[in-house]
Protein backbone atom coordinates (compact mmCIF):
# COMPACT_ATOMS: atom_id res chain seq x y z
CA UNK A 1 0.00 0.00 0.00
CA UNK A 2 1.13 3.43 -1.04
CA UNK A 3 2.13 5.71 1.76
CA UNK A 4 0.29 8.99 1.43
CA UNK A 5 2.16 12.72 1.40
CA UNK A 6 0.92 15.01 3.79
CA UNK A 7 -0.58 16.97 0.93
CA UNK A 8 -2.67 14.23 0.27
CA UNK A 9 -4.39 13.58 3.60
CA UNK A 10 -5.22 17.16 3.13
CA UNK A 11 -7.28 17.23 0.21
CA UNK A 12 -9.02 13.87 1.96
CA UNK A 13 -9.65 16.37 5.24
CA UNK A 14 -11.04 19.23 2.74
CA UNK A 15 -13.55 17.03 0.17
CA UNK A 16 -14.60 15.18 3.95
CA UNK A 17 -15.13 18.92 4.74
CA UNK A 18 -16.99 20.23 1.72
CA UNK A 19 -19.65 17.75 1.92
CA UNK A 20 -21.09 19.56 4.76
CA UNK A 21 -19.72 23.16 4.47
CA UNK A 22 -21.22 25.39 1.49
CA UNK A 23 -21.90 28.90 0.81
CA UNK A 24 -25.34 30.46 0.01
CA UNK A 25 -25.93 34.48 -1.41
CA UNK A 26 -26.87 34.86 2.66
CA UNK A 27 -23.59 33.45 3.82
CA UNK A 28 -21.04 32.57 1.40
CA UNK A 29 -18.08 30.50 1.93
CA UNK A 30 -14.62 32.12 2.95
CA UNK A 31 -11.91 29.87 1.56
CA UNK A 32 -8.32 29.93 3.07
CA UNK A 33 -5.46 28.14 0.31
CA UNK A 34 -1.93 27.81 1.44
CA UNK A 35 0.78 27.46 -0.99
CA UNK A 36 4.36 27.41 0.13
CA UNK A 37 4.89 30.86 -1.09
CA UNK A 38 1.71 32.58 -0.32
CA UNK A 39 -1.52 32.59 0.66
CA UNK A 40 -4.79 32.99 -1.04
CA UNK A 41 -8.39 33.91 0.75
CA UNK A 42 -11.88 33.87 -1.23
CA UNK A 43 -15.20 34.44 -0.37
CA UNK A 44 -17.46 32.18 -2.74
CA UNK A 45 -21.33 32.18 -3.52
CA UNK A 46 -21.44 28.43 -4.23
CA UNK A 47 -25.09 28.35 -5.33
CA UNK A 48 -24.01 30.32 -7.93
CA UNK A 49 -19.95 29.01 -8.70
CA UNK A 50 -19.06 32.72 -8.32
CA UNK A 51 -16.16 34.74 -6.05
CA UNK A 52 -17.72 37.38 -4.85
CA UNK A 53 -14.20 38.87 -2.88
CA UNK A 54 -10.60 37.78 -3.22
CA UNK A 55 -7.11 38.61 -1.73
CA UNK A 56 -3.93 37.23 -1.72
CA UNK A 57 -0.03 38.18 -0.69
CA UNK A 58 0.20 38.62 -4.49
CA UNK A 59 -1.56 41.42 -5.14
CA UNK A 60 1.10 44.87 -5.96
CA UNK A 61 -0.94 46.92 -3.46
CA UNK A 62 -0.19 44.81 -0.68
CA UNK A 63 3.41 44.45 -1.16
CA UNK A 64 4.79 47.65 1.06
CA UNK A 65 2.49 46.36 4.48
CA UNK A 66 3.98 42.82 4.12
CA UNK A 67 7.25 41.80 5.09
CA UNK A 68 7.00 38.40 3.61
CA UNK A 69 4.15 36.54 1.75
CA UNK A 70 3.55 33.22 3.80
CA UNK A 71 4.10 34.08 7.52
CA UNK A 72 1.94 35.52 10.77
CA UNK A 73 2.12 38.95 9.94
CA UNK A 74 1.12 38.34 5.91
CA UNK A 75 -2.08 36.39 7.46
CA UNK A 76 -2.98 39.08 9.59
CA UNK A 77 -3.11 41.53 7.00
CA UNK A 78 -4.69 39.17 4.20
CA UNK A 79 -7.40 38.57 6.80
CA UNK A 80 -7.79 42.28 7.99
CA UNK A 81 -8.26 43.00 3.79
CA UNK A 82 -10.83 39.97 3.12
CA UNK A 83 -12.71 41.73 6.32
CA UNK A 84 -12.51 44.93 4.58
CA UNK A 85 -13.52 43.98 1.08
CA UNK A 86 -16.41 42.19 2.64
CA UNK A 87 -17.68 44.75 4.50
CA UNK A 88 -17.63 47.39 1.63
CA UNK A 89 -19.56 44.35 -0.61
CA UNK A 90 -22.07 44.01 2.21
CA UNK A 91 -21.31 40.58 3.55
CA UNK A 92 -21.78 40.57 7.26
CA UNK A 93 -21.39 37.03 7.92
CA UNK A 94 -18.99 33.78 6.71
CA UNK A 95 -18.84 29.96 6.45
CA UNK A 96 -15.31 29.37 7.27
CA UNK A 97 -13.92 26.89 5.40
CA UNK A 98 -9.97 26.10 6.48
CA UNK A 99 -9.13 23.96 3.35
CA UNK A 100 -8.16 20.77 5.55
CA UNK A 101 -5.26 22.36 7.39
CA UNK A 102 -5.50 22.42 10.88
CA UNK A 103 -6.79 25.59 12.60
CA UNK A 104 -3.76 26.62 14.06
CA UNK A 105 -0.89 29.12 13.19
CA UNK A 106 -1.27 31.45 9.48
CA UNK A 107 -5.03 29.72 9.22
CA UNK A 108 -6.12 31.06 12.76
CA UNK A 109 -4.32 34.41 12.23
CA UNK A 110 -6.36 35.07 9.02
CA UNK A 111 -9.36 34.22 10.71
CA UNK A 112 -8.93 36.42 13.86
CA UNK A 113 -7.92 39.07 11.62
CA UNK A 114 -10.94 38.64 9.49
CA UNK A 115 -13.11 39.07 13.05
CA UNK A 116 -11.68 41.79 13.88
CA UNK A 117 -12.73 43.39 10.93
CA UNK A 118 -16.09 42.76 11.56
CA UNK A 119 -16.49 39.33 9.29
CA UNK A 120 -18.81 36.82 11.82
CA UNK A 121 -18.49 33.03 11.73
Amino acid sequence: MKKRSRNDMRVIRHERLRKTLSGTAEKPRMSVFRSLKNLYVQIIDDDKGHTLVSASTLEKSLQPELNGTCNMNAAKVIGRVIAERAKSKGIESVVFDRGGHAYFGKVMAIAEAAREGGLNF
